[in-house]
Parts: structure tokens; sequence; C-alpha cells
């Protein structure tokens, strides 16, 4: 068996061997930028009710304290429960990164797990960034190999997403290139995570980010321990890319390692909905900015889109819930239209009101050719409008705000944090500010320990 045959090997000695001095400056600056934004979203989520019920599990079945935080209640437990509730956490509010070609959240299942076993171990800062850059590498190279026809069904956050979290973890265990083979096999037969639930507005999404986060980290450990896994799971004859993927390509588990960092192609998000809204509720911002558009003054809005949004939004008509209103288009766009923002203080005030709704039933989508054929390494926003006075007016985003091209700068990443910790009053302005500090110091850290008080 060679290496050319094996990307697997490839890829999980790549994260088995990588050390902090391997990776350039601007990547791990980027790494503190992701985590500070991370950490935004898991407090803005401190009193949600999935995430309050996935902790209640943890305190019934876990120790009622130990060596790694969950931030969201000052609680402590043991790695695994403190990696359950803070990715739960991680993707409630919908604010969390995202990774445009591989269509995966890595933040979530990669910081959560990583700064629990850090903390429990004694770890470095620096042994904190490299493990996060690994998971980020592994996860999202995952992510790119399991292609666009695993997206249709599948939520590549929970499945990409147990082997993000092995790698992360199996760095900072130093797991030897054989032994995150081998988490890597036990976390690949783990993955699982469908659309379904969004039809119900059910709350599948934190447990599909909680599970992988979970499992991942379980993988790692099992692993050091002797414990072995599959050595082909992505790419074998009955593996993830058989079983879960009509188009999966083992070339992309390997690309540019080391020298291509996916992690710095990470995105912010900046409107409070799934990612897949964010390209037309940006091209719709700018038609009606321009051409000082009032909600009623709209006819109909069409938003040329990709085959994936389609898939994922699609299932949602009148939302019944906030969570299932992120996943509804022409609620993010009423949103737009009527405030000028879809934030969470718009989404929990306005997301049924009457003009939001309104405007809602005036959207619909489109399948565009040149929009579904730049997914999803570009996320194109195109849209159509028109007015009640019989104009068609046209906007255009190559790049939504908060993409490597139109990124947040560290200013603006700040500001978005402590909007975050305020909304879920998970910190005090005092204790935000303090925390930014702290990752923007964390490489010279002896010690990763306590991050609230």
């Amino acid at each position: 068996m060679t290496d050319s045959n094996h990307p697997s090997k490839v890829l999980a000695t790549f994260a088995a061997e990588l050390q902090v001095a391997d990776i350039p400056a601007p990547v791990l600056r980027r790494t503190e930028d992701l985590m500070l934004d991370w950490l935004g979203s898991v407090l803005a989520a401190r009193t949600a009710r999935p995430v309050r019920s996935i902790e209640r599990f943890a305190q019934m079945m876990g120790p009622a304290d130990g060596p790694s935080e969950i931030l969201t209640s000052r609680r402590t437990s043991s790695p695994v429960f403190a990696a359950l509730v803070n990715a739960a956490a991680s993707h409630y509010v919908e604010q969390d990164d995202v990774h445009n070609g591989s269509v995966f959240h890595p933040a979530a299942v990669v910081i959560a797990p990583a700064l629990a076993v850090a903390q429990s171990i004694g770890a470095t800062g620096a042994q904190l960034l490299t493990a996060v850059v690994a998971g980020y590498e592994v996860g999202i190279r995952v992510g790119e190999f399991l292609g666009r026809s695993h997206y249709k069904t599948f939520h590549t956050t929970a499945t990409a997403g147990t082997l993000a979290a092995a790698a992360a973890v199996g760095s900072l265990l130093k797991l030897t290139p054989q032994q995150m083979l081998h988490s890597f096999g036990s976390a690949g037969t783990q993955s699982a995570g469908v659309w379904e639930f969004l039809r119900d507005a059910a709350d599948s999404k934190q447990l599909h980010c909680a599970h992988a986060a979970a499992s991942g980290l379980m993988s790692a450990y099992l692993a050091q321990d002797g414990f072995t896994g599959a050595a082909k799971v992505l790419e074998g004859a009955q593996g993830l890319g058989v079983g879960m993927s009509s188009d999966a390509d083992p070339a992309r588990l390997t690309d540019r390692l080391g020298t291509r960092w996916a992690l710095a192609e990470t995105s912010f998000k900046y409107h409070a909905s799934c990612r897949h809204t964010h390209p037309a509720a940006d091209a719709l911002l700018q038609v009606v900015t321009q051409h000082r558009l009032k909600p009623d003054d709209v006819a109909r809005v069409t938003t040329h889109v990709h085959q994936g949004a389609i898939d994922v939004l699609g299932r949602v008509t009148v939302p019944a819930t906030v969570h299932q209103g992120k996943f509804s288009m022409g609620t993010v766009l009423g949103l737009i239209a009527v405030h000028g923002r879809a934030g969470l203080g718009e989404f929990d005030r306005d997301f049924l009101a009457p003009e939001v709704a309104a405007f809602r039933d005036k959207v619909a989508m489109e399948l565009d050719a040149e929009v579904d054929t730049a997914y999803p390494a570009r996320w194109i926003g195109k849209v159509s409008v028109q007015t009640r006075d019989g104009r068609t007016l046209q906007g255009r985003v190559d790049e939504p705000k908060g993409d490597p091209g139109n990124t947040l700068s560290r200013a603006e990443i700040e500001d978005k944090m402590q909007r975050l910790v305020h909304y879920g009053e998970g910190a005090t302005a005092e204790e935000a500010r303090a925390l930014c500090e702290r990752i923007w110091q964390l490489e010279t850290a002896p010690r990763v320990g306590r991050w609230l008080g």
C-alpha cells in the first residue's frame, strides 16, 4: 500500500506531524480571528432551549466538575461533555464561520473539542492553535472530497466534522500518523447528520455539532489507547465516499497540503441566517439602498441561486420557529427589506411580523446557471427586483460580506463578538474585552486555562 493510493494516510500524517512553526503567521492570526468569532456564537446561545437540553444531559451523565469549561453556564466537566455542550451552542444563532468550497462550518466542531482537551491536558496556546489549524485543514478537505452530491442529503458539518474533531484532538494528544489514521477510521464510521430536520423545525442541527465534536474526541482518545479504525474509511470500497456521495474526489483530500491553507479561505457570517441566504441578501440590500426602495415599492423578488440553496432553503415555506426562519429565503430578504439587516434581534422580534411575511411571499428562488457553476468555490448573489411602478432592477454581489475577498477586519470581528455576547448575556463587556486580549495573545500563552471565571 503506497501513499499515492492512500490519501487518508497522507492527510492523517499531515495532521499528526503539523507544528506551529509550519504554519505561516497570517494563518495563525486568522486562526485567532476565527476562534474569537466562534466564542461570540457560543456565548450568544447561552439560554437557547436546545443547548440547555444538551447541557442537562451532560450534567446528568457526566461529572459535575472537571478540567474543561462549559462556556454557556460556566460550569466544568470532562472534556467530552464540555465539547458536547460548547459545540451544540456554536451553531445555534447561525453566526459561526463557513468554508465555501466544502460548505462546512469548521469552528463548531473543531474549536469546541480542541479547547476542552487543551484545558484538560494543560496544553500551551501554540499547541491549541496548531490543533485548530489541523482540524480545519482536515475537515475542509473531507468536505470537499464528499462533494456537492453529499450536501444534498447530508449536513457536511456533522459528517466531515467528526474527522475534523478527531484531527484537532489527535494533534493535542500527539498521536502518531498511524494512530491519527485509526482515529479517522473511528470518526468516519460515526459520521451522521441529514437535512430532514429542517422540514419539522427540529433541533437536530445542535445535535449534529455536539455529536461530531464528541465522537471525534472519543475517536482520538481511543486511537491513543490502541483502538483501531478503518484505514480507508473515506476512499475505501465501502467508505464514506461510496456510501454518502456520487461525486467524491479523493484528490481533494490532499490538495496542496502544507502550501494551501484552507483555513484562510474560511468566511465570517455577517447575517444571522443560513449562509445560502447571504449572497441574495447582500444583493437585495444593494438594490434597495441604491434605489431607496421601501418594502411596499417591491412587487416581486427573484433570487438567482445555486442548486444547493434550493435543496436546503426550499424545504421552508412558512417558518414555524425563529431558527427555521433563518432557512427561509423570503424571511431573510423580508428582514433586509424592512430593517436593512437580518440580525439576531430582527429575527427574534420580526421573523413573522406582517410586513416581513408580506415581503416573504414576494420572494422566489430560481436556478441560475452562472451561479450554480461557480458554486461552491464562489457564492455569487444575484437578484431581480420588480417594482410596483414597472421597473426591473438588478443586484449582484460577487463576494458576500465576510468572504475572504470581502472579509471582516479584526475590529469588526471584535465588535461582532461583543454584540453576540451582549445578545446572549454570556459575559459582561469587561469580560468580553478580556477574552479578546486572551485570544490575541494565545500563541505565547504557556497554558490554556479557564476562559471565564
